[in-house]
């Protein structure tokens, strides 16, 4: 593993560590920054029944057999938020580690879109700017807002980490 690994809520028991197995599986899933002219960007929070129901993330999915990293964000957006996109192109990828699963998050960026935003899954969404205002924030979501704050030569706390408690 890259040194990279962001390990989510560490004190917490892998639950999907298979005995027998050398390693645990990855999912990749495309991830969705979209970005409006005026630098704010979309996070929705993961519905009702979902691990980690209730926190803040840039909206995505997992790739199905076959599906690239595109075609699979173009499809999630379709069926979470009612939009197609236009160009994804890969911005970063990071691995991490949570409890229930170990994940390949693959962030493009998204400037260009059609459609009203239509929250299919009872989520909720929020255009935010750095620092965001929305808690708690997914563990996934918070290197992005440091690349975020990077790109933008932005050098206060990205978000707020008062609400960070387990669910």
């Amino acid at each position: 593993m890259s040194q990279d690994l962001l390990v989510a809520d560490s004190e917490r028991a892998r639950e999907d560590l298979v005995v027998g197995q050398p390693e645990r599986a990855v999912v990749d899933v495309a991830v969705g920054v979209l970005l409006q002219a005026d630098g704010q960007f979309l996070l929705t929070s993961r519905p009702e029944g979902k691990v980690y129901a209730g926190y803040w993330e840039f909206p995505g999915g997992k790739l199905e057999a076959g599906e690239s990293v595109e075609q699979a964000l173009r499809r999630e957006l379709q069926e979470e938020l009612g939009i197609s996109i236009g160009t994804a192109q890969v911005w970063k990828t990071q691995m991490v580690d949570y409890p229930h699963a170990l994940v390949r998050l693959h962030f493009c960026k998204v400037w260009d879109w059609q459609g009203e935003l239509q929250m299919r899954e009872a989520q909720s969404h929020a255009w935010q700017s750095l620092p965001v205002a929305v808690v708690p924030v997914l563990p996934g979501t918070v290197p992005v807002l440091s690349w975020l704050a990077q790109e933008r030569q932005f050098t206060a706390c990205t978000h707020n980490t008062a609400h960070s408690e387990h669910h």
